[in-house]
């Protein structure tokens, strides 16, 4: 990155954050104590009184290292083994903690919120010895599979710095040709644009339930990250959150909130589509780049011939709109765009349903420049869903006490994690930049076309 300074690469510093608030155990410990004392009572008798050997534990992992060992299990060091389980079935048993299972909702899974946690405290990427134990395929962007074959193009190697890959993306207006007069200048349209260093923004809260401390943590976090925070225009005038990395939302019950910004922001977004208000904006802040936020689901060409060149595509928490879920509509909205010759010109900004790191190169692929980040920005922060936690109007989250510096680097550590994760697939892909990966679908399968071709026509398939 190019600044006042010169050239440095970024880098984003991460730092051990532990939770503020202890998870619940992933596993009950259940142990039968008279069984146990009767079993510690046998073996002082065939070990002639070798206390050490009576009183020997059966986890590596520490769970009976408490000075009444069996009698108080430390549950939360428990990896579900079994082989306490295996060795004294009479004795202990290993369930499932049913408090972990609330953990998230439906579509954001307690072992989702396991990996964004774990991401959130360490800036790591998740591996786990074991491997993937999880389905092969299944709804929403389980339907995909990136295609990282090592055999037919060269890799890179950027996540060990090596070799530099670029994860910087460029938000605005690209005319497709540039105009220049007999004297050098451009009088037609000239590009304006905006880079930020990593593909995603953070996204707004849900109305309502944002206290200050939590939009302070999302402003300072995007200044660090190089990024963008969208932050309601209300929330930016009480709080005076100005800055180049902040993306006021502009409503039209806070219309009249406009008057009292103080400096003209680098972008702004527009809530629904409103060519009146569209032009009023871009009339009033006439340096500013103006996004549109819609439904993923909308008709583009209206827009697109009205002047607009950046939008941000909504779905909501779960990835739909309506019936129909994010990639799809993701690809319907790129095509268009493309049909229409304009897809250099625009820029598209995706957000709903992208809680997992591998969702952000997915959603590229089917054709977003960046996406914006919600639920599991809140899930690093360890906020508590009270219950589905669908649509911003009716989600209700609670957040604990936070602590701003807490709260910037855990957001912080959540991106280096999924930026190095995002490397590892352009790495493998060949790729030196995420540009490049916009729209490529060539470089991904889809499950629903892969079990057409490999079964239509064998009867009871597709029913």
């Amino acid at each position: 990155m190019t600044t006042q300074g010169g050239y440095h690469r970024h880098h984003i510093e991460t730092r051990s954050t532990p939770d503020l608030i202890p998870l619940p155990p992933r596993f009950r410990v259940r142990v039968k104590k008279q069984r146990l004392i009767g079993l510690v009572l046998q073996e002082l008798i065939k070990f002639r009184g070798n206390m050490r050997v009576a009183l020997s534990r059966p986890c590596i992992y520490g769970v009976f290292s408490r000075p009444l060992g069996g009698l108080a299990p430390r549950e939360e060091l428990c990896v579900g083994c079994l082989r306490c389980t295996v060795q004294y079935p009479e004795v202990v048993q290993i369930e499932p903690n049913p408090e972990r299972r609330r953990l998230g909702d439906s579509y954001l899974k307690p072992e989702y919120v396991d990996t964004i946690l774990y991401e959130a405290r360490t800036g790591r990427v998740p591996v786990r010895g074991a491997g993937y134990r999880g389905p092969f395929g299944g709804d929403g962007w389980d339907g995909m599979w990136t295609d990282m074959s090592e055999i037919v193009r060269p890799t890179r190697d950027g996540i060990h710095g090596r070799e530099f890959i670029s994860t910087a993306v460029d938000i605005g207006e690209k005319p497709l040709f540039l105009t220049l007069s007999p004297a050098g200048h451009a009088p037609g349209p000239t590009p304006r644009i905006l880079s930020i260093q990593v593909p995603f923004l953070l996204d707004t809260p849900p109305p309502g339930r944002s206290p200050r401390v939590l939009l302070e943590i999302l402003a300072e976090a995007a200044r660090e990250l190089e990024t963008l925070a969208i932050l309601p225009v209300e929330a930016v005038v009480r709080y005076s959150l100005w800055g180049p990395h902040v993306l006021p939302l502009v409503r039209a019950e806070t219309w009249a909130l406009l008057e009292r910004i103080p400096q003209a922001p680098r972008i702004l977004a527009l809530e629904g589509w409103d060519p009146d208000r569209y032009w009023a904006l871009r009339t009033h802040f006439p340096e500013s780049l103006v996004a549109v936020r819609v439904p993923m689901d909308t008709d583009l060409e209206p827009m697109v011939r009205t002047g607009v060149r950046v939008f941000h595509l909504t779905a909501n928490y779960h990835g739909y709109v309506g019936r129909r879920f994010a990639m799809e509509l993701i690809q319907q909205a790129h095509r268009q765009l493309v049909e229409m010759g304009l897809r250099e010109e625009a820029t598209l900004i995706g957000s709903g349903g992208i809680v997992m790191a591998e969702h952000v190169p997915k959603a590229i692929i089917c054709g977003l420049d960046a996406v914006a980040l919600d639920t599991a920005l809140w899930v690093a922060l360890q906020a508590r869903f009270d219950g589905e936690c669908v649509d911003p109007a009716t989600a209700s989250v609670s957040f604990p006490r936070l602590k701003a510096a807490w709260g910037v680097q855990r957001l912080k550590n959540l991106a280096n994690s999924w930026r190095d994760q995002l490397l590892e697939v352009l790495g493998a892909m060949g790729l030196r930049e995420v540009r490049r990966l916009r729209g490529e679908v060539g470089r991904c399968m889809f499950q629903r076309d892969l079990e057409r071709e490999a079964f239509a026509g064998i009867e009871g398939f597709g029913e």
